[in-house]
């Protein structure tokens, strides 16, 4: 739900101190575009760590009654040679929009510093592989453990002594040699480790990846390759490869879901909390901590599954467009949605860096301080950097900042439907031009016709309460306008999008004409298309 991210879950983040510039609005859109404890250097063979268990060993014969608190005392001796933590501001509330920009994974792009960090880090990962760092202690085990022997003797039920004397000794002679004499050990394989799909150091794809959490972590390189040990273990113990195939059900389909492109071409993610009134819904999901987590792997899972549809090349997009949508949202007096929030965000920031573009929450309601207040200090400043917010009254106009209409969900004042038979005359591909329509005045959009032919059209203005009509004029003087529909009032209840057709045999122009007899300026959004005869 929410990312700690990235990821992906709602949580408004505080003020910051530039002003973001949104950008101009468009009168013509075109459509998508193609749209630890602090490590020191992992060790370099074998011997170290038996030179350390050694001294360990001798010291716990020497006093055996302090060995744990020796361990301690030396953990803490460890802890007091890092840096001190850098604490973390108090939340405030976020007053304006937060300008962010997305950062370049072209390496020419990146700083001196910057290339040098990538580079240590890639160092560091490769040591680790070779090493084989990333295998946890008890995947090491199970690969040193030989496999049982198929040349041993077995036997039914007891044997006696005598029996087990004449079993046992021969087969002891017979190893005695290889005993001796074992064969030189073999440098350990090196080893095979993928985030996300990509396997690492073996094409350009990583340092994107790499990128990822150098970012997350402020280009600190220690710090970055603790956090990359620290997620693929994660990864493992959370059973992420064999998550992705399993079948958790589609009750939260219309929770979250995918939906059209931003302006700069990051696939768009809904999220919508207002399906939660349903108290079915509600208590199936979060009643208790079994339902919360099967709720927290639906959501991870949905998640890598999208992460595996982006373009981890350098230059590509790698990041997901986040739209939050709260109305009708439960609100923070709900404890079990809090505990499950707070989970999904502790995951998503740990495990998943960089992979949001932008987190716009849309719909806020009053009860967003709270929400504010409680969330905020389980995410980094960063994240936070990546939040806007709008009211009920601006939600449309802010998404459509980042979000051109063709892409725009029909609920969130778009004109995007999933394509049926309902709706077949128009997609995400054919873009929509948009105007904006000012107080007590009136709007008249123009279609100019060249030859004989059927022109269809869509027409919306977000939260209507205009007067909508449409004609043909013809070219010819002699003609007679022709009234297509007569000027209608709509209301915020109507029809959200009107589409209609007009054969035309004669040259001319079709005219729709908006009349906004209301103290507010409005968003017209229209696009047409000619099928010739």
């Amino acid at each position: 739900m929410a990312e700690k991210e990235e990821s992906q879950n709602p949580t408004p983040p505080p003020p910051v101190t530039e002003t973001e510039q949104p950008p101009s609005t468009a009168t013509a859109v075109k459509g998508p575009a193609v749209t630890s404890q602090t490590e020191e250097q992992p060790p370099a063979a074998p011997a170290v760590e038996n030179r350390s268990l050694a001294a360990m060993m001798e010291k716990e014969a020497s006093a055996p009654e302090k060995t744990k608190e020796d361990v301690v005392a030396a953990d803490s001796v460890e802890k007091e040679k890092q840096p001190p933590p850098v604490q973390p501001e108090e939340p405030k509330i976020p007053q304006t929009l937060i300008s962010f920009k997305e950062e370049s994974n072209v390496i020419a792009d990146l700083s001196d510093s910057e290339r040098k960090a990538l580079q240590e880090l890639k160092q560091l990962v490769q040591e680790a592989l070779n090493n084989r760092h990333f295998t946890s202690p008890k995947e090491e085990e199970k690969e040193k453990q030989p496999p049982p022997s198929s040349d041993a003797p077995k036997t039914d039920g007891p044997s006696s002594e005598s029996d087990k004397s004449t079993e046992i000794k021969p087969p002891q002679e017979q190893q005695a040699p290889a005993e001796v004499a074992p064969p030189p050990p073999q440098p350990p394989a090196e080893e095979e480790v993928s985030i996300w799909g990509v396997p690492l150091l073996k094409d350009d794809r990583t340092d994107v990846i790499l990128l990822k959490f150098l970012r997350a972590r402020d280009f600190k390189v220690r710090d970055a390759f603790v956090m990359i040990k620290n997620t693929i273990q994660w990864r493992k113990d959370f059973g992420i490869e064999a998550l992705l195939n399993e079948d958790l059900g589609d009750d939260l389909e219309k929770v979250v879901f995918m939906h059209g492109f931003d302006r700069d071409g990051h696939p768009v993610c809904y999220n919508v909390y207002g399906e939660f009134q349903n108290k079915q819904l509600y208590a199936k999901t979060f009643s208790d901590e079994e339902k919360r987590m099967k709720f927290l792997r639906w959501r991870i899972q949905f998640l890598e599954r999208s992460i595996r549809k982006l373009n981890f090349r350098p230059g590509g997009v790698s990041t997901i467009f986040q739209v939050n949508d709260l109305k009708n949202s439960p609100g923070p007096g709900k404890r079990e949605l809090r505990i499950a929030t707070k989970q999904a965000l502790q995951l998503l920031q740990d495990n998943y860096p960089e992979f949001v573009a932008k987190q716009v929450f849309i719909n806020v309601p009053w009860w967003y301080l709270a929400f504010h207040t409680m969330i905020s200090p389980f995410m980094t400043q960063r994240t936070k950097s990546k939040f806007v917010f709008a009211g009920p009254s601006k939600s449309a106009e802010t998404l459509f900042k980042y979000i051109s209409p063709e892409h725009v969900p029909i609920q969130y004042g778009g004109l995007s439907v999933d394509y049926c038979d309902c709706n077949p005359e128009f997609t995400i591909d054919d873009p929509a031009t948009e105007i904006t329509v000012k107080p007590a005045t009136k709007q008249n959009v123009e279609i100019i016709i060249y030859e004989k032919c059927t022109v269809v059209w869509e027409i919306r203005v977000v939260g209507w309460e205009v007067s909508y009509g449409a004609e043909f004029v013809p070219e010819a003087k002699d003609k007679y306008t022709i009234i297509i529909q007569k000027p209608t009032k709509l209301s915020p209840t109507d029809e959200p999008v009107v589409c209609q057709r007009f054969k035309v045999d004669e040259l001319g122009k079709i005219l729709l004409t908006v009349d906004n007899p209301t103290s507010k300026k409005k968003k017209l959004l229209y696009r047409f298309k000619v099928e010739p005869f």
